[in-house]
């Protein structure tokens, strides 16, 4: 009895934990979501008012004179560079998966496999500076210009093409954080496959190719929903290394795929500092509505997972 006891309490700790952050996050942000309102999604302007002045009442709260909170170009930054970074993560986890799973022998599998596991495992920071010091100048003077040069009659394509910090950079990163999430998620549920799946499948004359797209993969949609997903979710909520390659805009909606972005969670990072010298802590609290909103986001992705996951797996069966 004392066991299934303690099974409940562990069980049911880490959702208590995460409604005590949400609790406490809504109840700090609290007078920011009543001071901003529904314009707090649809403005583009961050300003914390004027520092030396006294303090106004605004709207019922007191704030800087000049104070204006909104975060229409971090909600277009966040969104924006993970959406990228998905479009090109997906294929690339995919085919990993699959040639991790189905086209090298299993002694060499597992070996590349670690690294791949590895590559999940490197701190953000360190894709943030391989970034500054590789791929921002790389991208800036080699492939950005031929982008923009091949592709200059589509709009988001064409210059200006910048620093080389922006939007595109910061998904580049983001994919090779995400990938691996994706190709080990895949790759275990390939490899839980029978055998005689895939004896079948080449007794009856179909290639090594065939056997893992045609019959292995499409068994497989609810591992690959539920790791693109994740992937997704990771992607949203990344900070260190989006901060340091993504140009840090602020007040600036991105006009092509080269613009510089801020995101909701580097933002906060980069903007806390500035935040606490507001005396009367709005800007703090602010910041706190945007976890708020970042918190809602995330819950809202692994709802819509858990629901495709749901789907797939009544289709199936």
């Amino acid at each position: 009895m004392w066991f299934r006891r303690l099974l409940a309490f562990f069980a049911l700790l880490v959702p208590l934990v995460l409604l005590g952050i949400a609790v406490f996050l809504v109840f700090y942000a609290w007078p920011a979501i009543h001071y901003n309102g529904l314009d707090f999604l649809w403005r583009d302007t961050w300003n914390i008012g004027n520092q030396y002045a006294n303090p106004v009442q605004r709207h019922g709260e007191t704030v800087m004179p000049g104070a204006q909170f909104g975060i229409l170009f971090l909600v277009a930054g966040t969104l924006g560079s993970a959406l990228i970074a998905l479009l090109f993560a997906f294929p690339l986890g995919l085919g990993a998966a699959l040639f991790l799973s189905e086209a090298v022998p299993h002694r060499f599998g597992h070996f590349v496999s670690f690294f791949v596991e590895l590559l999940a495992g490197i701190p953000s920071v360190v894709f943030g500076l391989w970034g500054i010091v590789f791929l921002i100048p790389f991208l800036s003077h080699h492939v950005f210009p031929v982008l923009a040069r091949l592709f200059h009659f589509v709009p988001f394509l064409t210059r200006p093409i910048g620093s080389g910090y922006g939007l595109l950079t910061s998904s580049l990163v983001l994919c090779l954080m995400i990938v691996p999430f994706i190709t080990a998620t895949l790759r275990d549920a390939l490899r839980s496959q029978s055998t005689e799946m895939r004896e079948a499948g080449i007794s009856l004359g179909a290639t090594r190719f065939e056997v893992a797209t045609r019959i292995l993969l499409p068994g497989q949609k609810t591992a690959l929903a539920g790791a693109t997903m994740l992937a997704f979710g990771r992607a949203l909520g990344e900070t260190m290394a989006v901060l340091m390659v993504s140009g840090n805009a602020l007040n600036y909606l991105p006009h092509n795929i080269y613009s510089p972005i801020s995101t909701m969670a580097a933002f906060i990072v980069a903007q806390l500092d500035s935040a606490l010298a507001d005396p009367t802590g709005m800007a703090v609290r602010s910041l706190a509505e945007i976890a708020v909103l970042l918190l809602v986001i995330s819950l809202i992705t692994n709802g819509i997972a858990r629901l495709l996951i749901g789907m797939l797996k009544e289709h199936t069966l």
